[in-house]
């Protein structure tokens, strides 16, 4: 079993165990333009060549100093955290609840792990990560503040998706990685019931497809926006053959939330109703299941050999020994039962990792992006609204797949830029004529007492009605 002290993000690295540099000297070469790229381009251009080499050179390449691994990404991100600074952290519409969920869960992930494991043997993982989360999505924040931003970083991962797709499509069919050849990825990918399972840059095939999944919606978006219609188009094209080359349930049921969130669209005003339905449904499976409800998830198998048991146990294991963990997380949960060192569920892994405040936090982050759309959406014209609604398809898309993987590996990059949108979404769409009428827009957020509770929401009061400020 692994120590989880030295995990990022929930996963053993590609090439952690090395004593040596695996550096590619193409993406040596790449590495070096890219950190000139994103320290002096014009803000507005510097997610491009960010997004190409998180997404098109594979995680494990890195640089061994002084006996650390310093990664493609986290040392592209250290670099960005200098312009981040010397730009005063100017970031869209100011520090919001979602920045300050962000925080708190960042903050209280790093001191659990080291309460649980101690400083020495896990010092220097929890300060790489915690360049990667503070200064990755902070420098997301800076980087993406208005709508066009998020139509290029759109079009960005639209290029990134066509690349993945077609070279994921190639490892399917003549069983090699490609991305193998630089290093830090596996030569020949995994094969499940005799079907080979594609992986590309990513860690595993389940992240590389809901990587395509959950773009999905955004690609859908800048479809119909009409600002790319062709390269929206191959985007769709490239991330779905994604999902399929993956030959995971995980992407599958992530990308059908996506598109179905879509769909949802001419019934957006009947949603409440839409969500109490769902609570009555599960309510009523609980009082008829033999099992807990959570054991739906066994019942899941959309590719022939899913998980789908082994995730609803994990769930089940993890609610059974809350004591466990609830206060700082555990280092223990491998001796739960066989296998249980995975944790291949997002909502698991935060409460393993940090406690019951990191699985709080993380639930807030997404309860309140959804109230920041919902509280936006009926006051901005039909266009706006496109936008605020396709960026909640993505977040539901975000939800199914974190049922069935945690993010350890270069989707991280893509859950922070995507935080980063609707905080610039939000921002940017609220300076609007419609903005004087927020005042009287009625938020009802899925965690509000929780979110008082933890981050201090004292100006929106005990009711649910509040300003925009309220959900910012």
């Amino acid at each position: 079993m692994p120590d989880q002290s030295e995990l990022a993000f929930n996963q053993r690295d590609l090439g952690h165990g090395a004593s040596e540099t695996v550096m590619h000297p193409a993406v040596l070469v790449a590495l070096a333009l890219t950190c000139v790229l994103v320290l002096w381009l014009p803000r507005k251009h510097a997610t491009i060549p960010l997004f190409l080499i998180a997404f098109l050179v594979p995680r494990g390449q890195q640089i061994y100093l002084v006996g650390q691994h310093w990664y493609v990404l986290s040392i592209v991100i250290l670099i960005g955290s200098v312009r981040l600074a010397r730009a005063k952290f100017q970031i869209a519409g100011g520090m919001n609840s979602i920045d300050k969920a962000f925080i708190l869960w960042a903050l209280y992930r790093v001191v659990a792990i080291v309460l649980t494991h101690g400083l020495q043997s896990s010092g220097s993982e929890e300060a790489k990560f915690w360049i990667m989360a503070f200064g990755g999505y902070f420098l997301l924040r800076h980087l993406i503040q208005d709508e066009e931003d998020i139509a290029r970083a759109a079009k960005s991962f639209a290029v990134v998706a066509v690349v993945l797709g077609a070279c994921m499509l190639n490892e399917r069919l003549s069983g090699v990685n490609i991305f193998g050849h630089l290093g830090g990825a596996p030569m020949f990918p995994d094969i499940r019931n005799g079907k080979v399972r594609a992986q590309a840059t990513f860690g595993h095939s389940i992240l590389a497809g809901c990587f395509g999944a959950t773009l999905v919606p955004l690609f859908f978006w800048l479809w119909k926006s009409g600002k790319a219609r062709a390269l929206a188009g191959a985007g769709l094209a490239g991330s779905t053959i994604m999902v399929l080359m993956s030959n995971s349930s995980t992407p599958a049921l992530s990308w059908a939330a996506g598109v179905g969130g879509l769909f949802l669209w001419p019934i957006r005003r009947s949603m409440r109703a839409v969500r109490w339905g769902i609570v009555l449904t599960l309510v009523a499976l609980a009082m008829v299941m033999k099992a807990p409800v959570w054991f739906i998830v066994a019942h899941v198998n959309v590719i022939g050999g899913s998980g789908g048991y082994d995730r609803a146990f994990l769930i089940d294991t993890f609610m059974r020994h809350w004591k466990d963990w609830w206060l700082i997380g555990t280092n223990q949960n491998g001796n739960w039962g066989y296998d249980m060192w995975d944790l291949s569920n997002q909502f698991v892994a935060e409460g393993e990792m940090g406690g019951l405040v990191t699985f709080v936090c993380f639930i807030a982050i997404i309860s309140r992006s959804f109230g920041r759309l919902g509280s936006l959406r009926r006051l901005v014209d039909r266009k706006q609204e496109w936008l605020l609604w396709s960026l909640g398809a993505v977040m539901l898309a975000h939800i199914f797949a974190y049922f069935g993987v945690a993010y350890w590996d270069n989707t991280q990059i893509w859950w922070f830029a995507f935080l980063a949108m609707i905080s610039a979404a939000t921002a940017s769409l609220g300076n609007t004529p419609a903005d004087s009428k927020v005042a009287h827009t009625k938020v009802a957020p899925v965690l509000e007492p929780l979110d008082a509770w933890l981050l201090d929401r004292a100006h929106a009061g005990p009711s649910a009605v509040g300003t925009l400020e309220s959900v910012s």
